[in-house]
C-alpha cells in the first residue's frame, strides 16, 4: 500500500520562510504561499506517528471544491490548485481565532454538555438535549488559534475585550461564518449528508478579509448521514458519520486523549487502511466524483516540480 507523504523539505528560489503545521507544510514567499497537504493526521492536537495514504489529497481536493463553490459568498486565499496535494494562494495575516460553528450537539460540545456545562464560549444551551440533537439555532463557539499545543474555547466577549480581533472585523467574521455554514449545510443535504459542525479560519490580505485554510473537509468538519438520522436519534443509536471523530473514538477506546503520560496506540496497517478508506469515502460522497489517486511514486519530486512551476 502507498506509504503516504509524511513531510516535505524543500528550499525554493525566493522562499522567505517555512512553516510546518500539524498536517501541512507551508512554503512562504513575498506575497504568496505554497501549501502542501501531507498525509499526516492529528487528533486531540497531537500528530499521530504514521501518515494516512491519500488523506492529504482528499483534504486538498475537497477544500478546493468548496472554496471554489463559496467564492461568491466569501472571498478566499486560493489562486490555483496545480496538484492534488498543493494549493497556491495569497499570503494573509491570520486572525488568532478559529470560528467554530455547530448545528448539532456533538463531539467536544456534547462532552462539555454531558459533564454539566450549559454555557459554551458564552453561548447558553437549554436543558434536556441528547447527544447529536439539532440545536435550536446554529451557535458560534470560537477557539484561540494556538501555535503550539491545544486550542482553547473563548467567548465573543473575551475576544473583543482582549483585543484579539477588532469589533468591526469580528462582526464580519461572524457574518461570513454563518453564510458559509448555511451554504455548506445545503450542499451537504443535496448529497444526503448533514453538516454537523465545522470551523473556518480567516486572515487579512491588505485590508481585505479572506477565508483561508481548508473548509468542509473531514479534518475541519463533522458529517452525519441524513438517511436514518431521525430514527437513530429516537432509538438512542450511534449516528453514522463521516468525519475524523471515528479516529478520536478509536484513540479514546485505546486510552489516549492527548493527555500527559498517555501513549498513542499502535497504528496497525489495518487501522491505517481503514482510515484511508473512510477519507476516500467522504471525498466521493461529498463531491459526487470518483476518487482518482495521485501518482504516489516519487510524490515528493512531483510536488517539488509543481511548486517550482508556480512560484
Amino acid at each position: 500500500m502507498n506509504q503516504g507523504i509524511k513531510s516535505t523539505q524543500f528550499e525554493f528560489p525566493g522562499q522567505v520562510d517555512f512553516y510546518k503545521g500539524k498536517v501541512r507544510d507551508v512554503y512562504i514567499f513575498d506575497k504568496i504561499i505554497a501549501v502542501v497537504a501531507t498525509d499526516r493526521i492529528s487528533a486531540f492536537d497531537v500528530v499521530l506517528p504514521k501518515p494516512i495514504p491519500f488523506k492529504g489529497q482528499v483534504l486538498n481536493q475537497i477544500a478546493s471544491y468548496f472554496l471554489a463553490s463559496t467564492a461568491d459568498i466569501v472571498p478566499n486565499w486560493v489562486t490555483s490548485t496545480p496538484d492534488p496535494n498543493v494549493t497556491i494562494g495569497k499570503k494573509c495575516i491570520p486572525f488568532k481565532v478559529e470560528m467554530v460553528i455547530r448545528g448539532y450537539l456533538a463531539g467536544h460540545a456534547w462532552r462539555e454538555y454531558r459533564d454539566g456545562k450549559r454555557s459554551i464560549c458564552g453561548v447558553s444551551l437549554p436543558d434536556g438535549l441528547k447527544e447529536n440533537d439539532a440545536l435550536p439555532t446554529p451557535i458560534i463557539t470560537p477557539t484561540t488559534k494556538a501555535d503550539q499545543g491545544h486550542d482553547e474555547d473563548i467567548s465573543r466577549e473575551d475576544i473583543l475585550s482582549e483585543g484579539i480581533v477588532s469589533e468591526k472585523d469580528y462582526l464580519q467574521l461572524e457574518q461570513y461564518t454563518r453564510a458559509l455554514f448555511q451554504s455548506g449545510s445545503e450542499m451537504a443535504r443535496s448529497k444526503g449528508l448533514i453538516l454537523v459542525d465545522t470551523k473556518y479560519e480567516f486572515g487579512k490580505f491588505g485590508d481585505q478579509i479572506l477565508l483561508i485554510d481548508e473548509i468542509h473537509t473531514p479534518d475541519s468538519s463533522r458529517y452525519f448521514y441524513l438517511e436514518g438520522y431521525e430514527k437513530r436519534q429516537q432509538e438512542g443509536a450511534v449516528q453514522k458519520q463521516l468525519s475524523k471523530e471515528f479516529v478520536r473514538q478509536w484513540l479514546i477506546e485505546n486510552g489516549f486523549q492527548g493527555k500527559e503520560g498517555q501513549t498513542i496506540p499502535e497504528m496497525t496497517p489495518e487501522i491505517i487502511e481503514s482510515i484511508s478508506k473512510r477519507y476516500i469515502e467522504l471525498f466521493e460522497h461529498i463531491t459526487g466524483h470518483e476518487f482518482q489517486p495521485a501518482k504516489s511514486q516519487d510524490a515528493s519530486e512531483r510536488i517539488k516540480e509543481v511548486i517550482l512551476a508556480n512560484i
